[in-house]
């Protein structure tokens, strides 16, 4: 009366998934592991060309402190034009 049936089919679906599942988990893990390991060693570099950059502005303005002065006496004259220019054309529309 009782007779041993195999497995249902979704059981055996899911024991043959089941590596296939571990595998996949375990390659994201990986791949997410190298994007975070890049981004760090992107951030690092990123550091150390702001620093790099710091110190080369300070030792020009330290060395140059007349042409230091001048330069950024013309960039905000300059930018102080385009932010004029900006509000008078916004105002003609």
């Amino acid at each position: 009366m009782f007779t041993k049936q195999s497995p249902e089919p979704s059981t055996k679906l899911a024991e043959q998934a089941a590596p296939l599942l571990d595998r996949a988990t375990e390659q994201m893990s990986a791949l997410t592991q190298r994007g975070a390991d890049h981004v760090g060693e992107a951030s690092r570099q990123l550091r150390e060309k702001a620093r790099d950059a710091s110190e080369g502005t300070v030792n020009y303005i330290r060395h140059e402190p007349i042409k230091a002065v001048l330069i950024a006496a013309a960039t905000g004259a300059a930018l102080m034009a385009l932010v004029s220019l900006a509000s008078h054309s916004g105002d003609r529309h």
